[in-house]
């Protein structure tokens, strides 16, 4: 008999809406997958022809961005011409067929999430009932996410609830500020604002054993998604302060600086490093990358042990995170589906070749980087990082620093407190996409069929 996976909720019985759901949404999929084989019987030339030319796409969209000069106009040349070829495919063909099949996946996707509820969805462990806070304090940076605090009114929705607001005044010291608040009597604190800030307020958190409250108003808020919240309803996590749900997670730091999301070197340290990335990223990236990937670019300086005591090698990209990344993009931003397991996790990017880049690239556009051949991935407790040069760049949680070598990271095992509403979604994206397609379909023909998404454990 199969069981469920350790910490997942075994659903109850579904009722009769969710079984109509389950039967609809396997109908829906069956439905799109038949058009898209009778597209592949019909025209095949058209179909192979397809893939081909965003590949040529992508291979040419790369040499335009780590090229300069005339192979950069020709790269893009042939780049626009590929598109143009994808697009003529696409309109030339079964115009109703294609919707057909778009509008099937997005039913078939919207039934499934309704039939299969939470059954799917992980139960973190270590999760306990805790009564309301009795001085909860709420630190406000009111410039983090585009203006967040204000635009959503955080301080008069802090009052509302009885928690005192204090918001971050230019010069002010957050950390003094959060030492404060401990000091003059709260028992919980939180912290509206990135993970940068995140990160700060839970190192003085820890110190005194007082939990945590992470309200998203940054501007990617990383560290409140894994934690399971709605990071577009950031009015929503104040609830924390109320009777709540509290668990214990790890803390990972760098040196003597804690860290709640992850830290990067190589590539995407350096493109951070630069000016004016925060305001334009994407020309900041295509600026400097013939610099950092392109023929002619210095090797890489840091040198670290693999898994197995093996050389490091030259890396175009070392990934540290608080628990294991499910990485997909190379900018360092991912999901873990735990932050409990007690290890760092390491993913590090090797390009050696032109051919590589290529490679890496179409591994990334369908979701698969890390099928790239150099690509690697591991855990452990430590890790260290050398250099030749006197600072490495390494962007710390989105904040850009300079630091002498050698990088010495660890994790701080079960070390932060923290409390999040009774009603948030309670876990983190890859911890619900661990369940995988097969999962997923063999709880919707349970669903079906009267019974829970997840069978109980014999």
């Amino acid at each position: 008999m199969v069981g469920t996976a350790e910490g997942v909720r075994p659903g109850v019985r579904p009722g009769m809406g969710r079984r109509v759901a389950a039967a609809a949404a396997l109908l829906a999929a069956i439905g799109a997958i038949a058009l898209v084989v009778v597209a592949l019987l019909q025209e095949p030339l058209r179909l192979v022809a397809a893939p081909v030319l965003v590949g040529v796409a992508v291979a040419a969209g790369w040499t335009a961005l780590v090229r300069r000069g005339i192979w950069r106009i020709a790269a893009c040349a042939i780049a626009l011409l590929a598109l143009v070829g994808v697009i003529m495919l696409v309109v030339t063909a079964s115009v109703l067929r294609t919707a057909g099949v778009v509008v099937l996946v997005l039913v078939a996707a919207s039934l499934a999430r309704a039939a299969l509820g939470r059954d799917l969805v992980p139960a973190p462990s270590g999760l306990k009932s805790v009564p309301a806070a009795g001085h909860g304090v709420l630190l406000m940076n009111p410039r983090s996410g585009g203006g967040k605090v204000g635009r959503f009114a955080l301080e008069e929705e802090a009052l509302r609830r009885g928690v005192t607001p204090v918001v971050l005044e230019p010069g002010d010291d957050l950390r003094a500020l959060a030492e404060a608040a401990v000091a003059e009597g709260a028992d919980v604190l939180g912290m509206a604002g990135g993970d940068g800030s995140q990160a700060l307020v839970a190192d003085v958190a820890r110190h005194h054993d007082v939990p945590l409250v992470v309200v998203p108003a940054g501007t990617r808020n990383h560290f409140a998604l894994d934690l399971g919240l709605d990071r577009d309803d950031v009015v929503a996590a104040l609830d924390a302060f109320g009777p709540a749900l509290e668990r214990r997670i790890d803390l990972a730091v760098l040196g003597d600086r804690v860290f709640v999301n992850n830290a990067s070197l190589g590539v995407y340290a350096g493109v951070v490093q630069s000016e004016g990335y925060r305001d334009a990223k994407l020309a900041t990236t295509a600026r400097m990358a013939p610099d950092l990937l392109g023929p002619g670019a210095e090797g890489s300086h840091l040198r670290f042990r693999g898994p197995d005591g093996d050389d490091g090698g030259p890396t175009a990209m070392v990934l540290v995170s608080n628990g294991d990344y499910r990485l997909d993009r190379l900018d360092g931003f991912g999901t873990r589906a735990r932050l409990d397991g007690g290890v760092l996790g390491v993913v590090t990017v090797r390009v050696e070749k032109g051919r590589d880049v290529t490679e890496m690239l179409a591994a990334q556009a369908t979701g698969r980087l890390r099928s790239f051949h150099g690509y690697r991935q591991w855990n452990a407790p430590e890790f260290e990082v050398d250099s030749d040069k006197p600072l490495v760049e390494v962007g710390v949680d989105g904040e850009a620093l300079r630091l002498p070598p050698p990088l010495r990271f660890r994790v701080l095992p079960g070390a932060l407190r923290v409390r999040v509403p009774v009603a948030s979604p309670g876990a983190a994206p890859a911890a619900v996409a661990s369940a995988g397609p097969g999962e997923a379909i063999a709880g919707l023909v349970r669903v079906l069929c009267g019974q829970p998404a997840v069978r109980r454990q014999a």
